[in-house]
């Protein structure tokens, strides 16, 4: 095992999966320079500008190369530097990359991975800080992950190259420097669709993912001293979600608080909430709680900004009134 940050074990992952497999190959803006947040510092001195590629500041041209690269045989890792950008390839993803293999019977697949930074960072306001993973976990042909450690941001990137369909990699900005226990071992990686039990708990179940584990962690330390014992279940992929992790824990505990620090509105939070409610209503000791943030764009202004952030209090006080129910 390494002490990696969230940012140098992606790279980490990377690097193995270029050195594994000369198919794949890496392509977006100034990723010679390192990229934005430096995840890719170093690769192109090692890969060479051709398998490291600096491309035009266009998404819609990075993806639709990519995705024609992708259909013909090479595994592309597309750096989209922030989410929000990638809503100019939108098309390029949803009406191409996801459906490509359907259309054409299976005989064309489009096995890439396209990495999107999101959530809210040091006051990078509304166009810089968006959280929109429902929006891709409602397309049929894209997988979804969003890994919240060090250890999985290394495991699920280099599952997901290896994946054979096309999948939408978000990582969380405000992690980039977050550091823990990372294994060496080239070989070993994380699954696609299984959850992280990140706490074992018996009287409240939290499921959340990306940064909002961290948060929920400590909101569930708080909770220990109040005599709460609270599981918290980390996601890790939204699609596919791992629903028999979900369901074993709130049949555990009767109670269920879901987390995402995206718009409420409509956020994977409900998917959550509804397949629990369905599969378990008459099993649950209290309604289904969920958290995340106002249907309001995201202020440059930090005490704006910080008003519509899920804090450890949101989740304390979620949970002490599903306790008393």
């Amino acid at each position: 095992m390494s002490q990696l940050t969230y940012a140098q074990a992606a790279m980490a992952g990377l690097s193995e999966e270029m050195r594994r497999d000369p198919r794949v190959w890496a392509l977006g803006e100034d990723l010679g320079r390192g990229g934005v947040f430096g995840q890719y510092r170093g690769l192109q001195q090692e890969f060479g500008p051709q398998r490291v590629v600096d491309t035009p500041i266009s998404e819609s041209t990075i993806m639709g190369a990519a995705v024609g690269a992708a259909m013909v045989g090479t595994r592309p890792v597309v750096e989209l530097r922030f989410a929000d950008f990638a809503l100019c390839a939108v098309d390029e993803m949803v009406n191409q990359a996801a459906k490509a293999r359907f259309m054409f019977g299976a005989q064309a697949r489009v096995p890439m991975t396209i990495r999107q930074p999101v959530g809210m960072w040091r006051s990078s306001a509304a166009q810089h800080s968006q959280s929109l993973e429902a929006w891709y976990v409602h397309i049929p042909g894209l997988v979804v992950v969003m890994p919240a450690t060090p250890a999985d941001n290394k495991g699920l990137l280099k599952a997901s190259i290896r994946c054979d369909d096309p999948v939408i990699y978000m990582e969380h900005k405000d992690l980039w420097g977050l550091t823990g226990e990372v294994p060496d071992d080239a070989d070993v990686t994380a699954p696609l669709g299984k959850a992280r039990i990140a706490r074992n708990g018996a009287d409240v179940t939290v499921v959340t993912w990306s940064k909002m584990v961290h948060v929920s962690l400590s909101a569930a330390a708080e909770l220990a001293k109040h005599g709460l014992s609270v599981e918290v279940v980390d996601l890790r992929t939204l699609w596919p979600w791992d629903r028999t992790a979900v369901l074993s824990s709130v049949a555990k505990t009767g109670r269920l608080i879901v987390v995402q620090e995206a718009v409420l509105t409509c956020g994977f939070g409900a998917e959550v909430a509804a397949t629990v409610a369905e599969e378990m209503g008459g099993q649950l000791k209290a309604p289904v709680k969920r958290l995340g943030s106002p249907r309001a764009p995201i202020s440059y202004s930090r005490p704006l900004e910080d008003r519509v952030r899920v804090t450890v209090d949101h989740i304390v006080e979620a949970a002490l009134k599903l306790a008393r129910a």
